[in-house]
């Protein structure tokens, strides 16, 4: 089962990617305009997710000692390459492998030797598994870069409103994050419904706040920087989303 993503979650997943060593959660939260804590709380979510499986270090090996890393471009039995990639992976100086949807050359594995006769080592204890390589280069360079798809918009200020899902009757859930200067900002749901800024018809369902989850009720106040799932129900979404929002005009 695949996690769904929303702005925010791909937001910190970019950040993440592009330099997670350096990148703390109010560093990535002050982007987001959300609080550190939603943003802890969000990267626990992804980790039990399984979307971050890890954090690891960049290495140079040929800086590293000179050290070789080569490519094994490899063929193996569609009905055992997970069972031949764990085996590879096994292999001493292997440091990479990765399975490919494919007929042929659906295994690469990379691997790192002192000298050519580790390779060569390497290259037999592939073919003992029943690996077949198809071909093998040195790896010169590997250049890293983050998703840009989940990067922040560099053109345009992002609108803060996400639409999160749409459910199977065509329901359309919304996930917001409280402007300071809303117009429910500081105010009770109960207020903000009978001065008429929220409609009747919007549902909310939760507020995500510094990492906890509130279940809101109409006594709850809202928070700048509060994260807001809800529901417009029959409402048009600028006016479901108004409440949370800067007011237009005022940016």
């Amino acid at each position: 089962m695949t996690h769904r993503l929303d702005e925010i979650d791909r937001r910190i997943v970019h950040a993440l990617m592009q330099d997670a060593r350096n990148t703390s959660a109010p560093m990535i939260a002050e982007g987001l305009n959300v609080s550190a804590g939603t943003v802890r709380n969000r990267i626990e979510r992804l980790e039990d997710a399984g979307v971050i499986q890890g954090y690891t270090a960049t290495i140079d090996f040929e800086q590293a000692g000179g050290r070789l890393t080569s490519l094994y471009m490899c063929t193996v039995p569609a009905a055992d390459r997970e069972r031949l990639a764990l085996a590879a992976r096994s292999i001493p100086g292997v440091t990479n492998v990765r399975v490919l949807m494919a007929g042929r050359r659906d295994l690469q594995v990379v691997a790192v030797g002192n000298d050519t006769q580790d390779l060569r080592e390497i290259a037999r204890s592939l073919s003992e598994l029943d690996i077949r390589i198809e071909d093998e280069e040195l790896v010169q360079t590997e250049i890293r870069s983050p998703y840009a798809s989940f990067s922040p918009d560099d053109v345009a200020e992002p609108s803060r409103a996400t639409n999160l899902v749409t459910l199977g009757d065509g329901t359309d859930v919304f996930e917001v994050v409280v402007a300071a200067d809303a117009p429910a900002a500081s105010t009770t749901l109960g207020e903000a419904r009978e001065s008429g800024v929220l409609p009747d018809r919007v549902v909310l369902i939760s507020i995500e706040r510094d990492g906890a989850v509130v279940q809101p009720t109409d006594e709850t106040r809202i928070r700048a920087d509060d994260v807001v799932t809800l529901i417009p129900r029959d409402v048009p979404e600028a006016a479901a989303l108004r409440a949370f929002l800067t007011p237009a005009g005022s940016e």
